[in-house]
């Protein structure tokens, strides 16, 4: 590809990182979630929510169980300051859920922000301002200490606001940029705020170190977050918080990395909104956890409902694809993950474990609010004898013999080829239906009588082509006899291979059904009963087979 060359890496390493978060595999507890939605992620949008928008997502994510939540920068508009506003003055924050605002280093701006939190119980004051070389250079064309004298001016300041306002008001900081800032730098700027900040356990400050555009691997962000770790003043009174932008598609991987090495905290969007590729997906961070047996402390157990919530109202789309919140990300079209998921469901009906371990299948879909027969086995060419055997099983109480299933499959996915489209369970049933369920033609069974004679006597009144026969026989059984009275008006010779039977469990009807698997010169014909009468359903299976083999004769 042309044109590589002009690019460089924009970022700075840490020079013989420990690397002690390598050591680690897994995340074994939840972090400080902060929803950015309703700042960060609205200001993203081409169409900014509206007011009541605002308050109906915030409500939203009060109901998730985020305890912090970023609500705009207050000073940057009229709307901005009215959002605010509107939560203070209706009551709408609750005591345990803290709003956070962001403010730039400059005294009316920090004057405004405060202004519009008079009367919040509890609040974050987020301070920022750019430290990468990148933006020293080229846009502020300042040194090194012009830019920490603009982060503690600011820090004064805010403490100032604070002592004259009233509230629970804790500080952030972050320096933007920080990926491409050096690290010296950047634990330098953020000990001066601190210095000025000076954090207890009481009143701890959250240091926010963003990756404001991705520029690295996720393992160059993890050193640079544990070099912080190890460098900054007070650190048990401080709270590292991770604020990945999604440039190189690597922001969940910056986020778990991060907090390996290190972070407390996480800034983040529902599904990844924001600039450019967006945020961090919250959904998908603490879905990652919760497949991992860790408790995110968020409630995502109804995805439906907040996607179309935030479809709604930020006139955005959740891709099909994406992780846990994706139309299709539950759904099998392949016939060999069709078979292993249908096969690990029964896995787990006969064996009851403790944990999930269904293949193809990282977590429950019910634990998410969906549903194995609407989002699970979806119908396509693809599809295999197992998945739609599952889904006539599942969702229409139809149990097939396995060669039943086998040729079915083959004749669906042909159906499926043909068209060009996925069918959906209804349609899959009425081709069932349609093809081996009570096949009246050419033969017709009108009447049976049976008499327990020697065996089984019987006499069928039947409709060929529109006559009417009565023919007589006996057997073994009732099914038998039946069967050696058509052998006998046909003057052919079948075989009964397979017979099953079963209720129609899935019917308010409480139906039988009979399957009927007949040889007839060297090739398997099937047909099925649906009766209320078990020996009405096999008569009706028989009958089916035995058409299906006639039709197929005439041709």
């Amino acid at each position: 590809m042309k044109n590589y060359q002009k690019y460089t890496r924009q970022y700075f390493e840490v020079e013989n990182p420990p690397m002690r978060w390598a050591k680690k595999s897994y995340i074994d507890k939840a972090p400080i979630w902060c929803s950015v939605d309703l700042r960060d992620g609205n200001q993203a949008l081409i169409i900014p929510m509206s007011l009541e928008e605002k308050l109906e997502f915030f409500k939203l994510l009060v109901k998730v169980g985020f305890k912090e939540i970023e609500v705009g920068f207050p000073a940057a508009s009229e709307t901005e300051y009215e959002f605010c506003r509107a939560l203070i003055e209706r009551d709408l924050i609750p005591d345990d859920v803290t709003i956070q605002v962001l403010t730039q280093s400059r005294e009316h701006i920090i004057a405004k922000t405060y202004e519009a939190l008079k009367g919040c119980k509890n609040a974050i004051v987020h301070l920022y301002n750019s430290t990468s070389l990148a933006q020293r250079e080229q846009v502020f064309r300042r040194s090194k200490q012009e830019i920490i004298d603009i982060a503690v001016f600011g820090a004064k300041l805010c403490k100032e606001y604070r002592e004259k306002t009233p509230g629970n008001f804790r500080f952030e900081y972050s320096p933007e940029s920080f990926t491409g800032t050096e690290p010296e730098f950047a634990a330098e700027i953020c000990n001066a705020v601190l210095d000025v900040w000076q954090p207890t356990p009481d009143d701890k400050v959250i240091m926010n170190l963003p990756v404001t555009v991705s520029h690295s691997m996720p393992h160059v962000y993890a050193n640079q977050i544990e070099y912080m770790c190890d460098h900054l003043h007070n650190r048990e009174n401080v709270i590292i918080s991770l604020h990945p932008h999604n440039d190189r598609g690597c922001a969940v991987a910056d986020s778990e990395m991060g907090l390996l090495a290190g972070g407390d905290r996480i800034e983040g969007t529902l599904f990844g909104n924001g600039e450019r590729t967006g945020n961090v997906d919250i959904v998908t961070l603490a879905l990652n956890m919760f497949s991992q047996g860790v408790d995110p402390e968020l409630d995502f157990s109804n995805l439906p409902e907040l996607t179309e919530l935030y479809e709604r109202v930020t006139r955005m789309q959740v891709y099909d694809r994406q992780p846990y919140s994706g139309k299709l990300v539950f759904a099998a079209f392949s016939g060999s993950h069709q078979d292993a998921i249908a096969k690990g469901m029964k896995w787990r009906e006969e064996k009851d474990p403790n944990h999930w371990t269904v293949p193809y299948l990282p977590i429950d879909p019910t634990d998410v609010g969906r549903v194995y027969e609407a989002d699970v086995i979806r119908i396509n060419s693809q599809s295999g004898k197992g998945g739609i055997g599952y889904l006539l099983e599942t969702q229409f109480g139809l149990d097939l013999p396995k060669k039943m299933r086998e040729e079915f499959g083959y004749i669906v996915k042909g159906i499926s080829d043909h068209a060009h489209k996925e069918l959906l369970p209804n349609e899959v049933h009425e081709i069932f239906l349609n093809t081996y369920v009570n096949i009246t033609t050419p033969l017709e069974a009108k009447e049976i009588h049976y008499v327990q004679k020697n065996g089984i006597q019987t006499a069928v009144t039947l409709l060929q082509n529109g006559q009417e026969f009565t023919i007589k026989s006996d057997g073994d059984g009732r099914l038998d006899a039946v069967t050696n009275a058509l052998k006998a008006f046909l003057g052919k010779q079948f075989t009964i291979k397979v017979y099953t039977e079963h209720a129609l469990t899935i019917s308010s009807k409480s139906d039988a059904v009979s399957y009927v698997g007949i040889e007839a010169e060297g090739k398997m014909y099937w047909g099925v009963g649906i009766r209320k009468d078990i020996s009405d359903s096999s008569v009706a299976a028989l009958f089916s087979a035995l058409n299906r083999y006639l039709n197929t004769a005439k041709k």
